[in-house]
This record gives structure tokens, C-alpha cells and sequence, in this order.
């Protein structure tokens, strides 16, 4: 039996990682968009996330927030759409997604907020440095396939999109490796899709009169 599936988000967040996810999945699903001036915070989305951050998912009575845990549901809720390996063959698969949600997440802002840890306050810090953080991805999306091997994964949907926007935003080297990995994986019909869709939803929102 299908189960009704309700995102929330807003165009101008992380969410924009899980919109991509869902239309890799092919599942139809109910889009809320919530205002971070009002419905953010509001008692309703509370109740989904008590943190009153997007993105997150409702699917039947389960609720999933976190960008990585929801592409990491996503994945096996929706099977038939290939995006995580077989049990056996998931070593890289979780090493990668979880990496992103880790190091990648913890180094980038890190640095964004003027953070660097000390050579002393290394062993400290799950990311070590940023430099160390980006030589290890690095090392993941050189030779021209995916994180998890030759197939696409929800690692690649949810650590690669934290490639894609860091560059984006100056946070990321733009490392020949990750330029080329990008550029490979943000060409899926189902990445263009996403990004046409809240891409739309911002210039549909900046028309509206203030």
C-alpha cells in the first residue's frame, strides 16, 4: 500500500539536496513550503521538527529529518530506484554519506564562521582541518565514478551536493577532481529537474509584491 509523502522545505536551504533525492526516487510527493519569517517556527512544523529547520519528510506516520538521514530513508524506502547498494556492498556507500553530514558539514561551517583549529586541537575536532577534510573527498570522487563505485547513490545526492554548493559559495576548492565529479553528477536529468522546480519557486516568490 503507497503512503502519502510530504516534504517540507524552502527553496533557499538544504532542502533543495532532498528535493533532488526525491525526484532521483520518482515517487510523487506533496511539497510544503514553509516562510522562515512565520511557518518556520510555527507550533504546526514544530511538531514535525522541533528544531524548526528544513528539510523533512513526513511518509505515512514516520517522520525523517536531516538532509543525510532522509536521503538515506528515501533510499530504501523507494528500493526500485537503485540508490543504495546491496546490504553487503554499503561499506563506502555509508562511509561517504556520512562523511559529508560529518566532516565535510562540521569543516565547512567551521571555517565559514572564521574557526580553524589549532595543529594541538586537531585530535579535538571530528574534521580535523578543512584541508585534511577535502584531500580525503578528494580521494573519493577522483578516477571519474561515484562514491560508492560505479553506480549512483544517495552519497552522491547528498555528500555531492555539499561539493557542488560549497564551490558554489567559495567554501570548496574547485579542485579539478571535484569540478569534473560535479559536473558529472549535477547533469541527471533528475538534479535538473530539482533545480528547475526551486529555482521557480524563488523567482515566483521575489515577483510578489513586498
Amino acid at each position: 500500500m503507497s503512503k502519502d509523502l510530504i516534504f517540507y522545505t524552502n527553496p533557499m536551504s538544504r532542502g533543495r539536496i532532498v528535493r533532488w533525492m526525491l525526484e532521483e526516487v520518482g515517487a510523487p510527493y506533496e511539497t510544503v513550503i514553509l516562510d522562515y519569517a512565520s511557518s518556520l517556527k510555527g507550533v504546526e512544523y514544530l511538531a514535525i521538527n522541533p528544531m524548526g529547520k528544513v528539510p523533512a519528510i513526513k511518509h505515512g506516520d514516520t517522520v525523517v529529518t536531516e538532509s543525510a538521514a532522509i536521503c538515506a530513508y528515501l533510499a530504501d524506502a523507494f528500493p526500485q530506484a537503485g540508490l543504495a547498494p546491496p546490504l553487503a556492498d554499503r561499506g563506502d556507500y555509508y562511509r561517504w554519506l556520512f562523511f559529508g553530514a560529518g566532516p565535510v558539514e562540521a569543516a565547512v561551517t567551521a571555517r565559514s564562521l572564521g574557526y580553524e583549529p589549532k595543529p594541538e586541537q586537531k585530535r579535538m575536532a571530528g574534521f580535523g582541518s578543512l584541508e585534511d577534510t577535502l584531500n580525503a573527498l578528494e580521494g573519493a570522487v577522483a578516477g571519474g565514478g561515484y562514491m560508492a563505485g560505479d553506480s549512483f547513490t544517495a552519497a552522491d545526492v547528498y555528500t555531492g551536493s555539499q561539493i557542488g554548493w560549497g564551490m558554489q559559495f567559495g567554501s570548496i576548492d574547485k579542485r579539478p577532481a571535484f569540478t569534473a565529479y560535479w559536473d558529472r553528477v549535477s547533469s541527471r536529468p533528475a538534479a535538473i529537474r530539482a533545480r528547475e522546480i526551486d529555482d521557480a519557486l524563488i523567482a515566483a516568490a521575489q515577483a510578489q509584491p513586498a
